[in-house]
């Protein structure tokens, strides 16, 4: 028979403090009660089997470095969804998860989740301690599932979420793999001509002493400056990147940034879209979840990951709190206007006058469509805001993988036509003195 340690108070409000053997926690009460006190606090007195057991626990614990990957999350949330829809109680399912986790943050996690709950937490208030492996989305939607006893639910809603999310970042990914992989190549094709072919060929015209022509001048004009400064291949490009990073460690260089690459051509529309997905699909799972809807902005805001749109979200948010609904304020606050570290952005990545002229002709131009705001202000209106939100979440999830693919094709035959422009220029390069020298010999 279990030993229950309570506190309670007596009929003149003394507290008391002592322990009692019972069946089960409604018994132990329940004989309280009948002693004339009234119960404030009650636990299970932990045995020496207990503690040796927590103890055996914490060794269970490894050094981890970093969070828990958004992969593994998923998983996570997915059997965990499994589990509970099979009815089994919310501890023993997170044991047979942590027992199943390989060592690292999440199975770190996972046991002092199980202790939090074994010491009386709920499962929201346990999760929000682990700030590295459950994020406030994770932690408001589970509170919500807990208060609307639906956890279930809530779980397989947000299990939905994750992969949802996971496989739009897959196909983005897998997308960008060839053109990338195609530009590293082609660099290291150049870098190569450029610093051993070219050489020897100029040292052949240099033994004829002849007349080179204006393709062959320049081409071994920046061979030399290649061979020289070569150094400077990766260290302007890590140049740049430690700059924008200096400059977005300030609010207003950040915003810029933001604004710079919303505002790009063609690669600022996917940009644009895949935020405006993950947003609305993180504001419409709240909202069904029955988070509140000034809370559920708050999250969606911290989702987006991009100023500019935390900026809007800050500004609906105000407009909420004054009375207002989302649509008017979402379409108000959706033009960021002229801001200085975006033009400055311009002119260093596209060239002085032409940089400036884009950006102008840009500047006015919306982050949210109408479509996106239609279809908030049709789901306030009609009370289906979560439904409308899930819609606009889909569509731009399809026109984001509609987007990748085109930008793929459409990169596919750009990249071949630069290398093979390249290759072309350097080999018309070398041969025009070989032709001219062939020529004059005969």
């Amino acid at each position: 028979m279990p030993t229950f340690q309570y506190e309670a108070m007596d009929a003149t409000g003394q507290e008391i403090k002592d322990v009692i053997d019972a069946a089960s926690e409604e018994e132990a009460q329940a004989t309280i009660r009948q002693m004339g006190y009234f119960v404030t606090k009650i636990s299970v007195k932990k045995t020496r089997k207990a503690a040796a057991k927590k103890k055996s626990d914490k060794k269970g614990k490894t050094f981890a470095i970093g969070g828990v990957s958004s992969k593994q999350l998923t998983t996570f949330t997915r059997q965990l969804s499994i589990l509970q829809d099979a009815g089994l109680p919310i501890l023993r399912s997170l044991r047979i998860l942590e027992g199943q986790s390989k060592p690292g943050r999440l199975k770190n996690a996972l046991i002092d989740i199980c202790e939090d709950i074994e010491s009386g937490s709920t499962l929201s208030e346990a999760m929000a301690k682990q700030t590295k492996a459950f994020d406030r989305l994770y932690v408001n939607m589970i509170k919500a599932g807990e208060a609307g006893g639906a956890l279930e639910v809530i779980l397989q809603r947000l299990a939905e979420f994750q992969e949802r999310s996971e496989a739009l970042k897959r196909k983005v990914k897998g997308a960008m793999v060839y053109p990338i992989v195609v530009v590293m190549v082609a660099v290291g094709i150049l870098i190569f001509i450029m610093t051993f072919i070219v050489p020897k060929f100029k040292a052949i015209f240099a033994d004829f002493g002849t007349e080179l022509p204006v393709l062959t001048e320049i081409l071994i004009t920046t061979s030399n400056l290649i061979l020289k400064y070569f150094y400077l291949i990766p260290l302007v490009p890590i140049s740049l990147w430690l700059l924008v990073k200096l400059i977005s460690k300030f609010k207003a260089g950040r915003f810029g940034w933001h604004l710079f690459l919303l505002k790009m051509p063609i690669f600022g529309q996917l940009v644009e879209k895949n935020i405006v997905a993950r947003t609305t699909r993180t504001l419409g799972t709240l909202v069904a979840s029955g988070v509140p809807i000034l809370e559920a902005l708050n999250i969606a805001r911290e989702t987006s990951g991009n100023a500019v749109f935390e900026n809007m979200y800050g500004r609906i948010y105000d407009a909420i709190r004054e009375g207002e609904s989302i649509a008017r304020p979402m379409k108000e606050h959706s033009r960021p206007g002229f801001h200085p570290v975006t033009l400055f952005f311009w002119i260093l990545f596209i060239g002085g006058p032409i940089g400036v002229l884009m950006y102008l002709l840009r500047m006015n131009s919306r982050i949210v469509d109408d479509l996106v705001v239609n279809m908030v202000d049709v789901g306030e209106e009609t009370g289906e805001l979560d439904v409308m939100l899930y819609k606009v979440a889909d569509t731009y999830d399809d026109e984001v993988a509609v987007l990748t693919e085109s930008l793929v094709s459409l990169l596919e035959p750009l990249l071949i036509m630069f290398l093979g422009g390249m290759v072309g220029f350097i080999v018309i390069a070398l041969f025009l003195p070989l032709i001219k020298l062939i020529g004059e010999l005969s």
